[in-house]
């Protein structure tokens, strides 16, 4: 347990190191410095020394007997990956050159201490250099490409949560080449990042005003896929597939916000929640067994349906209710709270459970909304790393297949919710809202 040590020492410093610096860089002085050293400082020097850094700390790793000393290198490369960040916007010295430089000293960060690790037999080689081949087709085709077409090359949330989770899949690795009897989910780690990364590569060549309905779109087969998983009495990927559908429903509201729709997106939402958050939990419930699992399920899917059409009719045009704000508990919330009893109750509790989210979901008790409430409360770096610990952890119960653990992750996570959809309701008027 010495190299746990190391590691958790390591990102106590980095992370320490890390909010000192984020705090000191909004005073004058701290500014005044970075700006008489712009060759040591700048956010692209930034760049330039923390890949440097890295690749110090693979050849010490892997190729002397300092592995401790290397990982506390590489650690402190990875935070300042955000520190360049901090500096690029909080002195406005973004460039279009660091644009590109960034996410390729990422790479240059990440990609040779893995390829290292997948070669010592941690990890699937074959799944490395696909992941490599994605992530150098996006830097320097897709790149050329969309600069070329005057699109944006800088990353997006996809990239973001994928390089974060790379730097994090390099420490655990090194963790896994000291204590080999731990849980070993590299693969499964690794396949997320090479789906993120090809998503972060297609959504930049896509239309901003599409997103949410390819969201919309997305979480709506999700549930299709849920119905089929269930007919096949395969509970646990079922909801997953609702889980996973969860995660895109999400975000489609925000980018309709941020970037607009077409006038079929609301509908397609309406459907699509209807579909992920109603029926298919509403099957669950009825496939579930017991002589009233019938009558708990259609309780659930009249529930679900009244609550969409209570939102849809009345609640949208509510001019009393505080922006981000929703009069009766989310469908998304009330179906996660029925998909982990499901896994880890027996029915009659199960159809106790299902009762009381018709209840919240019918009721007038109001619940702020989480990706425009309380997200916005997060701060991105906090987000960004929640997400790719969530990602992490599904793959990690992916790998251990256990259907309770990931039962007791979606109670936790719809609880934490309740406490803070209540806690954290705004009190400003409404102007419209979206599902």
């Amino acid at each position: 347990m010495e190299r746990l040590g190391v590691i958790v020492f390591a990102a106590a410093l980095g992370t320490g190191f890390y909010y000192w610096f984020a705090s000191m860089i909004k005073r004058q002085p701290m500014q005044d410095y970075i700006r008489s050293h712009l060759w040591l400082l700048h956010p692209n020097s930034i760049c330039y020394w923390r890949t440097a850094m890295a690749l110090g700390g693979y050849v010490l790793y892997f190729h002397t007997t300092f592995q401790a000393t290397a990982i506390i290198i590489f650690t402190f490369a990875a935070i300042l990956d955000g520190v360049d960040g901090v500096v690029a916007r909080g002195m406005n010295l973004v460039t279009k050159w660091g644009e590109s430089l960034d996410p390729m000293c990422d790479k240059l960060t990440y990609l040779p201490p893995l390829i290292g690790f997948a070669y010592l037999g941690i990890m699937a080689p074959e799944l490395i250099w696909l992941l490599v081949a994605v992530e150098l087709f996006g830097q320097f085709f897709a790149r050329k490409l969309l600069s070329y077409l005057s699109f944006s090359v800088a990353a997006n949330n996809f990239g973001k949560i994928k390089a974060i989770i790379c730097f994090a899949l390099v420490i655990y690795c090194a963790l896994l080449d000291s204590n080999p009897g731990f849980v070993n989910i590299g693969n499964e780690v690794l396949i997320a990042c090479i789906t993120l990364s090809a998503a972060s590569i297609v959504f930049k060549f896509i239309p901003n005003r599409l997103y949410a309905d390819i969201l919309s779109t997305l979480n709506f087969f999700c549930g299709l896929a849920s119905l089929i998983l269930t007919y096949d009495r395969r509970f646990a990927w079922a909801i997953f597939a609702i889980v996973l559908g969860q995660l895109f429903d999400l975000f489609d509201g925000r980018m309709a916000v941020k970037h607009g729709g077409t006038k079929y997106g609301p509908y397609l939402d309406d459907i699509a929640d209807f579909t992920s958050f109603g029926l298919s939990p509403a099957y669950i419930i009825f496939k579930s067994g017991g002589d009233y699992a019938w009558l708990f399920g259609t309780l659930f899917f009249v529930g679900v349906a009244y609550r969409l059409v209570r939102f849809v009719t009345v609640d949208k045009k509510r001019t009393d209710l505080p922006e981000g704000v929703f009069n009766g508990l989310p469908s998304p919330a009330g179906a996660l709270i029925v998909l982990g009893a499901a896994l880890v109750a027996p029915p009659v509790v199960l159809w106790g459970i299902a009762a009381v989210s018709v209840g919240l979901m019918v009721s007038h008790v109001r619940f702020a909304h989480f990706g425009r409430v309380i997200l916005k409360q997060i701060p991105k770096p906090l987000f960004f790393l929640v997400s790719a610990l969530m990602i992490i952890t599904i793959a990690f119960i992916l790998k251990t297949k256990s259907a309770h653990l990931f039962g007791y992750l979606i109670l936790t996570s719809v609880f934490g919710y309740l406490i803070a959809g209540r806690k954290m309701l705004p009190s400003r008027p409404a102007q419209d809202d979206h599902s």
